[in-house]
């Protein structure tokens, strides 16, 4: 049986929501700044795409947007790191980069794939998750979370992560591009 939610008393929240604008502004400012650092993160991955294909960066920009999902992105990459890194270290340093990118990305994926529910005051008072899940082999949709203090705490490490996850990135690029040179001087054996 199809249940329909109670449909909130939209009214009183906004006459109420003025009282906690704040908190509305600081979580959409934190779900604003996740995204962007997850999205310039996904960027850098031109450039490493342009590395391993020995290419320029329009013609890496062409196979990364071809290419319409993340997953599919990486995939290429990963691939394309087998062929072309012989150095051991340089490979689990990448290796390292996408793992910790894929972290991310599932906390990126929450925020923007979820329901927001809202306080009788207007506040943003939990989330749903639009994943189903299987709880004792039942279907459930979503998970739902509070949008509390710790909850915001963690979207600030998770900001904090993306953003030494640029550096981080940053910094391989040259490793990468100095790896892949050395093995055009080289031949096959």
């Amino acid at each position: 049986m199809h249940r329909i939610p109670q449909v909130p008393d939209f009214a009183s929240i906004d006459a109420k929501a003025p009282q906690t604008a704040e908190q509305r502004t600081t979580v959409l400012a934190l779900i604003g700044n996740l995204v962007f650092s997850w999205s310039n993160n996904e960027s850098l991955f031109i450039y490493l795409l342009g590395i391993l294909l020995q290419t320029d960066e329009v013609a890496a920009a062409v196979v990364f947007s071809t290419l319409n999902t993340t997953r599919a992105r990486l995939d290429l990459i990963q691939r394309l790191a087998r062929v072309k890194i012989r150095d051991e270290d340089v490979a689990k340093e990448l290796d390292g980069l996408i793992k910790r990118f894929n972290k991310a990305s599932r906390i990126r994926n929450e925020f923007n794939h979820c329901l927001y529910s809202l306080g009788p005051n207007g506040e943003i008072a939990q989330t749903q998750s639009m994943k189903l899940q299987e709880v004792k082999g039942k279907l459930k949709w979503g998970e739902i979370k509070p949008m509390d203090d710790l909850r915001m705490k963690q979207m600030v490490k998770s900001i904090n992560d993306l953003k030494k996850l640029n550096r981080d990135i940053w910094a391989f690029l040259p490793r990468l591009e100095a790896e892949c040179s050395k093995r055009r001087r080289q031949p096959e054996t």
